[in-house]
């Protein structure tokens, strides 16, 4: 019991030494706010007002008909331009998407000789250049087919297919990009946390006092642990509440309590990665520069970017010891699908395995650099 009281007194002066570090505290609040915000509305990845342009050589009815089908949010007005202004507007990156209508196309279509539109994509626009060229496939395709309809030589095709979008109806990128980033904010702020304290210990003289008071290495480092952890968790906490919830309007399908429970297993493992990073560095900018060098693949990696399936074995098996990969599964599992303890329980055994590690691993080098000191 005496050692769970020095942890808890050195983990309450913890509180009071971020209480009146004005950054840190200033980092913590933008992070958690400002950055997630902007990070689900100003990173979109829909089609939306994609500058499109059309040559109409054939001017006809079904010409004119697919022309009015491109129209606001996915694409603007569509510009009608002459042959020679194709070309030179690709290149000036006027256009990303210039549709080439063929002459005598309508009739072609009734006489059923199977005409080609050329579709001509900028590619620089990666995002859009991909979403857009599917969306325009079935633009055309729609039109084609109800024009073929009223002229009575619609083709019933013997398979009807019919999507169901779950978990995101409208297919809203902001309703991932704003959970997404309160993930990476969880693991980024805590071993910038973390290190920062400890690195602030060495600067200000204190640490040597702590270490010739009855304190083992051990409860410094597990004050510094659950204190730093307590103020991401809470901060998380609302985030997705005030931020995700309110200002996003971002639904939540499972258990908020479940996703605190990772989330705080994810934080026993990056505060103490964050110790161990500010046990090899003597000073904040080199702290950061590591961090950069740790955070950035762990991010990346995870699968809270890209999916995990689509990365190269060797790549997806390293990242299982990153306890950001469990992480992002679980919070996906909770948090979209609504995913329960029995769902989600490898995920939180695989963080407590790796925050069991992470913590003596920080530990040894924490006990051996203050035993050089």
């Amino acid at each position: 019991m005496d050692i769970f009281f020095k942890i808890l007194r050195l983990g309450v002066k913890e509180l009071r030494s971020l209480q009146h570090d004005r950054v840190l505290i200033g980092l913590i609040l933008v992070s958690f706010s400002l950055m997630v915000y902007t990070a689900a509305k100003a990173a979109s990845h829909e089609l939306h007002n994609a500058p499109i342009a059309i040559v109409d050589h054939d001017r006809s009815h079904l010409s004119e008909r697919i022309i009015t089908a491109f129209y606001p949010p996915r694409f603007n007005e569509p510009e009608r331009i002459a042959p020679s202004e194709l070309d030179p507007g690709l290149d000036l990156g006027r256009y990303t998407f210039a549709l080439d209508i063929p002459p005598d196309f309508e009739r072609d279509v009734l006489q059923g000789r199977n005409p080609e539109i050329q579709v001509n994509i900028d590619a620089t626009q990666m995002t859009q250049a991909y979403i857009g060229a599917s969306y325009i496939v079935n633009i055309v395709q729609d039109e084609l087919d109800a024009f073929m309809r009223q002229a009575g030589k619609a083709v019933e095709l013997p398979v009807r297919l019919v999507p169901r979008v779950l978990f995101n109806p409208n297919l809203d990128g902001v309703w991932f990009g704003g959970v997404m980033e309160v993930i990476n904010q969880v693991t980024l702020i805590s071993i910038i946390l973390t290190g920062a304290a400890l690195i602030r210990e060495r600067e200000h003289g204190t640490l040597e006092h702590l270490m010739v008071m009855p304190l083992s290495p051990f409860e410094i480092m597990a004050a510094k642990v659950w204190a730093n952890g307590v103020v991401v968790l809470v901060v998380a906490a609302f985030s997705l509440w005030l931020v995700v919830q309110g200002a996003l309007g971002v639904p939540v399908a499972g258990s908020i309590a479940l996703f605190l429970l990772g989330a705080a297993l994810h934080l026993f493992s990056t505060t103490s990665i964050g110790i161990l990073l500010a046990t090899v560095v003597r000073s904040m900018p080199q702290l950061g520069l590591l961090i950069i060098l740790v955070v950035l693949p762990f991010e990346i990696l995870s699968g809270a970017f890209t999916p995990r399936e689509s990365m190269p074995e060797a790549v997806k098996n390293i990242m299982l010891a990153a306890p950001t990969t469990h992480f992002v599964g679980l919070a996906q599992a909770i948090l979209y699908r609504g995913a329960g303890l029995d769902v989600v329980w490898p995920q939180l055994c695989a963080l407590a395995a790796i925050g069991t590690v992470a913590f003596a691993g920080a530990l040894a080098r924490f006990r051996r650099s203050v035993s050089l000191a």
